[in-house]
């Protein structure tokens, strides 16, 4: 497990990242990673309830079925936060099913609480939150189309996210890209300029290759973090 500790958008951050002990199924592997995760961010005086993020990753897609319902059920009520999650064997340096990287923030005052978006009609992953002037998205994706037709459809969505929670493409201080190995990044890096223009965040974007998302036909998911305002 590692943990890092550092100041971003005018909070103090901690970012655990980690991988389940090997043997377990994807559901208690889960629930093992997350409850030493709740541990680590005790020692900061920080609990579940300031995670904003958490990306989950599965060395199959049963792996990764199995420890997103168990993400659910313990992060559910303050603890509820932005979430994405992939299949990708090669992100595993160990025998373990499933890893997680989780977010945590420190807010200005201890009495700040999440705002959070629920899609219409809900579904697991939350729209996006706003803690104490700092939204996160939960990962946008879509499963039909090509890359191109699948950023047409991602990016307006985004940009309406943003747009309801106070900010914009400019306030975009993260915009994490997971791509299918299938596709290349050069390409993505072209269309995203093509769409977005002057808006694209390019010098904070970071890109990341999986094999497979929650559904089938998904080439690309996007994770935004951003700062309110205009």
């Amino acid at each position: 497990m590692r943990v890092r500790v550092y100041p971003w958008l005018g909070h103090e951050w901690v970012e655990i990242s980690g991988e389940s002990k090997p043997g377990l199924p994807g559901d208690e592997a889960g629930r093992e990673l997350l409850d030493r995760f709740d541990g680590a961010l005790h020692d900061f005086d920080l609990s579940l309830a300031n995670v904003v993020r958490t990306r989950l990753w599965g060395r199959d897609r049963e792996a990764r079925d199995l420890g997103s319902k168990a993400r659910v059920e313990v992060l559910a009520s303050k603890a509820r936060s932005a979430s994405s999650s992939y299949v990708a064997a090669s992100h595993f340096d160990s025998n373990g099913t499933v890893a997680i990287d989780l977010w945590a923030m420190r807010p200005s005052q201890s009495s700040a609480e999440k705002f959070i978006q629920e899609y219409e009609p809900a579904i697991v992953p939350l729209r996006y939150l706003v803690y104490d002037g700092v939204v996160v998205l939960s990962g946008v994706t879509h499963e039909v189309g090509d890359l191109g037709a699948q950023l047409d459809n991602i990016l307006p969505r985004i940009a309406g996210s943003l747009k309801d929670a106070g900010s914009s493409w400019r306030q975009v201080a993260r915009m994490s890209c997971h791509l299918h190995r299938s596709q290349p990044i050069p390409e993505l890096r072209r269309l995203l300029s093509e769409r977005l223009g002057p808006d694209f965040p390019s010098e904070v974007a970071d890109y990341e290759f999986a094999d497979g998302y929650s559904s089938l036909g998904k080439l690309i998911e996007i994770e935004i973090t951003a700062s309110q305002g205009t």
